[in-house]
């Protein structure tokens, strides 16, 4: 998120504050039966608005979740949706490469995982082909933009693979 508010000149802390926030209660409340008011994403909502959060980030939290029934209207909300399971999706890519690299992903390795149905079954292609389509943009450049957003972070994220991670032993 915050590479795209930098592409985009928005402000990098509030975006990279939403991405961090976006699924904070999925794991304890996933909702998976998809109520339009109970579950991920409304308890991290109600949590936030309880602790003062502002209602730009509540929103953009609320309308990640198409049945949440708030619609994507700015900027920050669409690049949220775009970017969500696509995020995962790269990092899923490169764990499968033999270096375990994300520096190993590129848009190509990534449309040809898309096409693969066994692979991140999960992950909802028609999601990242709409979040693309929401945000204006071609796949193609989303994915481009995601895979550098990750490429740029790879050691905090720990996607810099195993044969970058092994100690040299040169003098």
């Amino acid at each position: 998120m915050r590479h795209f508010a930098q592409l985009q000149g928005a402000d990098a802390d509030l975006w990279q504050a939403v991405g961090l926030l976006h699924d904070m209660d999925y794991e304890r409340h996933p909702n998976q039966e998809q109520s339009a008011t109970e579950g991920h994403p409304f308890v991290a909502v109600a949590w936030l608005r309880e602790h003062g959060w502002n209602e730009e980030i509540c929103r953009a939290i609320l309308s990640h979740a198409d049945y949440s029934g708030v619609t994507r209207e700015t900027p920050l909300e669409r690049t949220l949706y775009a970017v969500d399971e696509l995020s995962g999706f790269v990092i899923a890519v490169a764990r499968v490469r033999p270096s375990k690299s994300v520096h190993e992903v590129d848009v190509a390795a990534v449309n040809k995982k898309m096409k693969d149905k066994a692979f991140a079954r999960a992950v909802s292609r028609e999601d990242i082909v709409r979040g693309a389509a929401e945000l204006g943009t071609p796949l193609d450049e989303v994915i481009a933009g995601v895979v550098a957003a990750l490429q740029a972070d790879a050691v905090r994220l720990e996607l810099v693979g195993n044969a970058e991670l092994r100690p040299t032993n040169r003098v």
